[in-house]
């Protein structure tokens, strides 16, 4: 298996400034709990966004995946990025260093 990470970055910045439409709002939900299943899966090793509220804010996911053309297609199908939500970028990736959850 691959590493690979995915950044997503909102569509509509103001959804966290201003608020989430009711659409936003359920993709968001679903969003998560897809990379919930696939954290259970054991394909998702890490998945989060920084704090800001501003156009700055972004998020990650970090995946295992058999090559790059399976780790599109996770990403593809992350619900926040097949809604157009989330605009999103996959990179090849390889954790050196990782300590305990916290």
């Amino acid at each position: 298996m691959e590493q690979f990470i995915y950044t997503v970055l909102p569509v509509r910045s103001e959804m966290l400034s201003e608020g989430l439409t009711e659409k936003e709002e359920g993709t968001l939900k679903a969003h998560f709990e897809y990379l919930s299943g696939l954290k259970d899966a054991g394909t998702v090793k890490l998945a989060g966004r920084t704090t800001q509220e501003d156009a700055n804010t972004f998020g990650v996911v970090i995946l295992l995946a058999e090559d790059e053309e399976a780790a599109r297609r996770i990403m593809a199908n992350d619900p926040a990025v097949k809604d157009g939500v989330m605009a999103a970028k996959i990179y090849p990736f390889r954790i050196a260093l990782m300590g305990d959850p916290i």
